[in-house]
């Protein structure tokens, strides 16, 4: 399993003596990909927002806080 969201996303618990691994929901970890490719995405976006015009925008870093809540609240909540 080389693919590091879905290892991430994989729950492991014991079970009768046993360890049993859970694999997550395909649709899950694409999700979750777009949501990491957005917020690298919309960084770059803010890196160049700022080069060319010389100015933070607000509205670019309030969607890349809110995409890095999703996605760390589902990371946080499949190991939970």
């Amino acid at each position: 399993m080389t693919d590091i969201v879905k290892r991430a996303l994989t729950r492991k618990r014991v079970q009768r003596g046993r360890v049993v691994t859970e694999e997550p929901n395909p649709r899950l970890v694409w999700g979750v990909k777009f949501a990491v490719g957005m917020t690298v995405c919309l960084s770059a976006l803010e890196v160049a927002h700022l080069v060319v015009l010389g100015s933070w925008s607000s509205e670019i870093f309030s969607t890349i806080t809110g995409l890095i809540g999703t996605i760390t609240g589902v990371l946080i909540r499949s190991h939970a």
